[in-house]
């Protein structure tokens, strides 16, 4: 599978909220930082607690862009076209996130590849 491919599946995952299908497409490594919130979470377990447990129901996404070099666009599940483009193991998401409370924050993804996964 390509970079590109993961890439593509793994922001298909994430739209959905499929937890285990993003675990398959994450390196073993795999992190996530929220500036916002000053939080680190560095285990699928701790992640999809915080994701199952989120007062008021889980957030949703709205994929607004995959950039990179080389553009294509997919739609996901949602029916959001998403531009997926890039080059090597860097890409960039761009994602508005509606948490349940109505209000929609945007969001930048940093995605390092490494070993054909996320």
């Amino acid at each position: 599978m390509s970079n590109q491919d993961v890439v593509r599946d793994y922001v298909e995952a994430t739209v959905a909220g499929d937890l285990e299908r993003e675990a398959a497409l994450r390196h073993p490594d795999w992190s996530v930082h929220w500036p916002q919130s000053g939080e680190r979470v560095v285990d699928e377990a701790s992640y999809g607690q915080i994701i199952r447990n989120y007062p008021g129901g889980s957030p949703t996404s709205r994929v607004t862009r995959i950039a990179g070099t080389e553009d294509r666009y997919v739609a996901t599940p949602s029916g959001t076209l998403a531009r997926v483009g890039g080059q090597g193991d860097f890409w960039v998401g761009e994602w508005e996130v509606t948490y349940p409370d109505g209000v929609t924050y945007q969001c930048v993804d940093l995605m390092d590849l490494r070993d054909g996964k996320v």
